[in-house]
C-alpha cells in the first residue's frame, strides 16, 4: 500500500474537505483519506499509481500538489465509523442551515447585504454536507446531478445578490441596522467555530484541538468581516462598508459554486 501526501493551499474549510471526499469517491484502490486542515495537507492511503488521484484533486483548483509517495503499513489504518461520520455531518449541516435561515431573515430585516451574503455562504456549506450524506451509497450519475443542480442554484442566488448590491450602491438606500449585523454575525462566528471544532475533534485522539485551528476557516474570516462592516457602519453612518463586504462574500459563494460544479463533470 502507498501513502501519497498532498499540499492543498486552499483547503481552509471543512466544506473543501467534503468536496475532496466526493471528488475522490469511487477511485479504485483508495483505502483512507486523512485531512490536516490546519496545515492544509491531505494524505491518501491507496494501492496502485497516484496519477488519477492527483488529476482529480487538481481539477478542483485548490492548488493541490503531490509532495511525496511512500510505502505505508495497511495494519495502521483507522477504521472510520460510517454511522459516526453521518451523525457528525448531520450535526454541522443542521447548524449551517439554521444559521442560513437566521442570517437571511435578519439580513432582510436589517437591510444588511453582508448578512444576506453570509447566509448564502452558510447555505453553500450546508449543501456540501448534504451532498456528502446523499452520496453515501449513491450512483455516480446521481452524485453528479446533485452537484450540478446545487452549483447552479448557488450561482443564481449569488448573481441575484450581486445585482442587488449594485442597485443599492447606485440608489438611495437606508443605512443597515449595525446592531443586528454585529449581534447575528457574532452568533454565526460561534456556530462556524463549533462546526470546525467538531469536525476536527472527530479526527483527533485528543479531547481538544488547538485554538488556531478554528481560525483557518474562511467562514470565520467572513463572519469577522461582517462584524467589522457593522462596526464601520456604526462609526461612519454609511451603507458602503456593508455593501462592500456583501459583494466580497457573494464572490466567495460564486467561487464555491464553481468548485461544486466541477464535481458534476
Amino acid at each position: 500500500m502507498q501513502k501519497s501526501t498532498y499540499n492543498v493551499p486552499e483547503m481552509d474549510c471543512p466544506s473543501e474537505e467534503n468536496l475532496i471526499r466526493m471528488k475522490l469517491d469511487g477511485v479504485e484502490g483508495i483505502r483512507q483519506l486523512d485531512f490536516d486542515i490546519e496545515n492544509r495537507k491531505l494524505s491518501v492511503f491507496h494501492f496502485g499509481n497516484e496519477s488519477e488521484i492527483t488529476e482529480r484533486l487538481q481539477s478542483l483548483k485548490l492548488g493541490s500538489k503531490l509532495v511525496e509517495t511512500e510505502k505505508a503499513d495497511e495494519s495502521k489504518l483507522d477504521n472510520e465509523s460510517t454511522a459516526g461520520q453521518s451523525k457528525l455531518l448531520w450535526t454541522v449541516l443542521l447548524i449551517n442551515f439554521v444559521f442560513f435561515v437566521v442570517e437571511m431573515t435578519t439580513g432582510l430585516i436589517s437591510r444588511s447585504m453582508g448578512l444576506v451574503a453570509d447566509s448564502l455562504d452558510m447555505l453553500a456549506d450546508a449543501a456540501v454536507y448534504g451532498m456528502s450524506l446523499w452520496a453515501v451509497g449513491a450512483a455516480v450519475a446521481r452524485k453528479k446531478k446533485v452537484a450540478t443542480l446545487s452549483g447552479y442554484f448557488q450561482l443564481a442566488l449569488a448573481a441575484i445578490g450581486l445585482i442587488e448590491v449594485i442597485r443599492r450602491f447606485i440608489g438611495m438606500e437606508e443605512i443597515p441596522d449595525f446592531r443586528i449585523m454585529i449581534g447575528v454575525s457574532v452568533l454565526a462566528l460561534i456556530a462556524n467555530s463549533v462546526c470546525l471544532y467538531l469536525l476536527q475533534k472527530s479526527k483527533s485522539k485528543e479531547a481538544h484541538m488547538k485554538a488556531s485551528m478554528i481560525f483557518t476557516s474562511n467562514d470565520v474570516i467572513i463572519n469577522s468581516g461582517v462584524i467589522v462592516a457593522g462596526i464601520l457602519v456604526m462609526l461612519t453612518q454609511s451603507k458602503y462598508p456593508d455593501l462592500i463586504v456583501g459583494a466580497i462574500v457573494f464572490l466567495v459563494v460564486v467561487r464555491g459554486a464553481v468548485r461544486i460544479l466541477k464535481l458534476g463533470k
